[in-house]
């Protein structure tokens, strides 16, 4: 044998080790790939044209929108009636000043599906406008509620109207952020992803609520006006940040030259025929009763926890941990189930149906002083909605992509944000209403000896909640018939199997 050939030989075992090693390396990356698929939640949102990072970054609009709402709807109402001591309605008509803008979700959208940029951009500039509105309205927020207070130079009448200016900001850059930044997330996913893709991007709103309540929590927990200021401001900062990282290299630009590109459609005549389609208005009667009977005891439930059933401050603020995990819950199995091609209108239905047992054991945990079945309300409430909110989402969805003139999502995802955001926020307020009216009445005896208590009004609230949920249900259920070919109620026949669930 030749030296080049005992060289051969003697190298032949470490180059069979070697293949061996990199065939066993591959099958345990294989076996990981596996495993995060599996048992990560919504790590299969990911496809060859969107890979997990890119779509984790596109989803920090989401975090600069919920740390927005914590803003708006608890830290500064909080801030504004506690430490500031301003009047309560004032402070509410203050908060409620970014509903105005959510109608204009819908023609947000259309505009994104057919705007041509001198940049080739169509989504992109709406969510860096968007983006600079939030950062306006937080930049001016803080200083416009210390000329209010008192606490700055100025006539407070300058104070008033920086404070309305910086509200009116933030609420319509969260929602035009929010809207052409969904609409962006949809364009770039493949079809059989979206469902998955929607349910991580509201996922991520609920991380950024969750994390941006405890830190800011954390930081105000010795409040001064100074660090108020320096709070807001860097939210602001933080924001711009966020929502910057989130858009780079991730919409193509259209080189086509801005007078050549196709003349788009009027929104009247858009908006004309996606509500004439049949399941067009059913469905967003669905999504405007839903929203209103998941989000009426949004500002009622730690309260009942702690008036009614004498829970501590951390005891109530477990509940809306459970209502969170709930939501998740919800969000991963409606991902699971729409990716697997199941009915949207059957499993917002089924959410529905859940809401209903929930607010059922919310109302029975007041008399029996059951705090474990206000917990059990508390998770069901959340994990409910959460499967409401994806599956309306995606049937708003294909609404649009069953209509090659309505051919982009922008304005289904407008349409359905408007609706939501609109009902949610009126059902707010009016179960607060509710809740304080009645409650006066119980205890001043107006109702009669068995409903003197704070509880009445509590309890009349859910009871208003669990009638919206049933016609949310009557709403949807057609829906279902017509999803399943029509097939359904064929003998006149009424029955459990009627029911969207």
């Amino acid at each position: 044998m030749t030296y080049l050939g005992a060289l051969r030989a003697s190298l032949a075992p470490d180059r069979v080790r070697g293949a061996a090693g990199r065939l066993e390396s591959l099958k345990t990356g294989s076996f990981w790939n596996r495993l995060g698929t599996r048992f990560l939640p919504f790590a299969d949102a990911a496809t060859d044209d969107l890979p997990l990072g890119r779509l984790l970054r596109l989803s920090l609009f989401q975090i600069s929108v919920g740390m927005a709402a914590v803003l708006l709807t608890g830290t500064l109402n909080r801030v504004m009636i506690v430490e500031l001591g301003m009047s309560a309605s004032l402070v509410a008509a203050m908060v409620s000043l970014p509903l105005v803008f959510a109608p204009l979700r819908a023609l947000i959208g259309f505009k994104s599906d057919h705007h041509a940029s001198l940049l080739g951009w169509k989504r992109v500039p709406y969510i860096w406008f968007g983006t600079l509105m939030q950062f306006g309205g937080l930049a001016i927020l803080p200083f416009a509620l210390l000329i209010m207070s008192g606490g700055g130079t100025g006539p407070a009448l300058v104070g008033h109207l920086g404070a309305a200016a910086g509200f009116l900001l933030v609420g319509a850059g969260m929602h035009t952020t929010q809207t052409a930044g969904l609409a962006l997330a949809t364009d770039l996913a493949p079809d059989h992803a979206r469902p998955r893709v929607v349910a991580l991007l509201y996922v991520m709103l609920l991380i950024g609520t969750m994390v941006s309540a405890i830190v800011i929590g954390q930081l105000l927990a010795n409040f001064s006006p100074t660090r108020l200021v320096q709070l807001v401001q860097g939210a602001a900062v933080l924001t711009m940040v966020l929502n910057l990282t989130a858009l780079w290299k991730q919409e193509a630009r259209n080189r086509l030259p801005a007078g050549k590109r196709e003349v788009p459609p009027a929104f009247r005549q858009v908006w004309a025929i996606f509500i004439a389609r049949p399941k067009t208005m059913r469905l967003l009667v669905a999504v405007g009763l839903g929203a209103a009977a998941f989000s009426m005891q949004d500002v009622l439930l730690e309260p009942y926890g702690g008036q009614i059933l004498g829970l501590s401050v951390g005891a109530t603020t477990w509940l809306t941990a459970l209502w969170a995990f709930g939501m998740l819950g919800g969000f991963a199995l409606a991902a699971r189930h729409l990716g697997e091609g199941h009915d949207p209108h059957r499993l917002a239905g089924f959410g529905g149906f859940i809401g209903i047992f929930a607010f059922l054991f919310v109302i029975f945990a007041g008399p029996l002083h059951g705090v474990v079945l206000l917990k059990i309300g508390a998770t069901l409430i959340g994990f409910g909605g959460g499967l409401f909110s994806v599956g309306t989402l995606t049937a708003v969805m294909a609404i649009s992509d069953d209509d090659a003139l309505l051919g982009r999502t922008g304005l289904a995802l407008g349409a359905w944000g408007a609706v939501q955001a609109t009902c949610a926020g009126l059902a707010i307020a009016l179960g607060a209403f509710a809740r304080d009216l009645i409650s006066a009445a119980a205890v001043a005896h107006d109702l009669g000896p068995s409903l003197d208590g704070p509880i009445t009004g509590y309890a009349c609230v859910y009871c208003i909640e669990i009638a919206l949920l049933l016609c949310t249900l009557v709403a949807l259920g057609p829906l279902v018939r017509s999803s399943d070919g029509g097939t359904a109620n064929v003998a006149g026949r009424f029955g459990l199997s009627e029911f969207p669930i």
